[in-house]
């Protein structure tokens, strides 16, 4: 294996492996094909997923992820972020807001600088897609807003979102005792999600404060989810259960989530750290 540079990073828990493919000629096809493996928490560096800085059009970066099952999601809400912090804080851009690209499209972010440090990132992750067909989720045309849907048995109500990745949320009583563990692979798969689907579980706690647990598509439960935040707070104000702007609790921390009024687009707000550095694969 030819010797890989990386950061470690992480943005509410939620933790990557963060490779400069500007300043270092990788070889990105074999990169993508040991994420699995980096990833690994027992003979890789661990993380939940691989982050690739690359180089996009027009002075743009862009973003590539891919998940500790080594498939490649369309966006990663806590990745951005730490996308973001490391463009800036490794010498690769001095500008505070800049464009990356994604497969869900172009990401900006703001960055929050003091003395030379990011302290926070705020995303503009662009207009949440709701009808069914963009999700993408089978059935009638028209949004997916608290839906019966059979899972194990049991009628569980699905609010469906896509923030250019595809989100199933459901509203509990109580979400630390929910079965994230044994629902989430069941409802990721379920064949009225084509393309699978992230699953969040929300518990309201008033109209500006939502706590979530989430099982993401590829990676399995994870500390949090910056998309799935974004999602939470939309389908919350779908189903009249929240206001625009609410912070969302995860596991690993808390996100500022605003749905502008003014724009339609969801803004996210929320911290990125670096944890440590070095390099993988000298071959000794």
């Amino acid at each position: 294996m030819t010797p890989i540079q990386f950061v470690k990073m992480q943005g509410l828990g939620n933790d990557f492996i963060v490779v400069d493919c500007i300043r270092h000629s990788y070889n990105v096809k074999s990169l993508i094909a040991q994420a699995a493996a980096l990833c690994n928490r027992r003979i890789g560096i661990g993380a939940d997923g691989l982050i690739l800085v690359m180089a996009g059009h027009a002075g743009n970066y862009r973003m590539r992820i891919i998940n500790s099952d080594g498939s490649e999601p369309e966006m990663c809400g806590n990745g951005i972020r730490c996308f973001a912090k490391f463009v800036f804080e490794h010498g690769l851009t001095q500008e505070k807001t800049f464009i990356v690209e994604t497969l869900a499209g172009p990401i900006i972010p703001v960055l929050t600088v003091v003395d030379g440090v990011v302290t926070r990132v705020c995303v503009d992750m662009g207009e949440p897609r709701l009808e069914r067909a963009e999700i993408p989720m089978q059935g009638a045309d028209g949004q997916v807003v608290e839906e019966p849907l059979r899972v194990e048995g049991q009628t569980l109500n699905v609010t469906a979102v896509s923030m250019g990745n595809p989100h199933a949320v459901f509203f509990v009583d109580n979400v630390k005792n929910c079965p994230v563990q044994q629902l989430g692979p069941i409802i990721e798969t379920l064949p009225v999600f084509p393309k699978k689907i992230n699953v969040e579980f929300v518990e309201v706690l008033s109209p500006t404060a939502l706590k979530m647990r989430v099982w993401e598509r590829g990676a399995g439960i994870t500390l949090a989810c910056g998309t799935g935040a974004c999602a939470t707070l939309v389908a919350a104000v779908l189903a009249g259960k929240s206001e625009r702007a609410a912070t969302v609790t995860l596991p690993g921390g808390s996100l500022q989530i605003n749905w502008s009024d003014k724009d339609n687009h969801v803004y996210m707000t929320g911290p990125a750290q670096e944890v440590f550095s070095g390099h993988i694969g000298s071959g000794k």
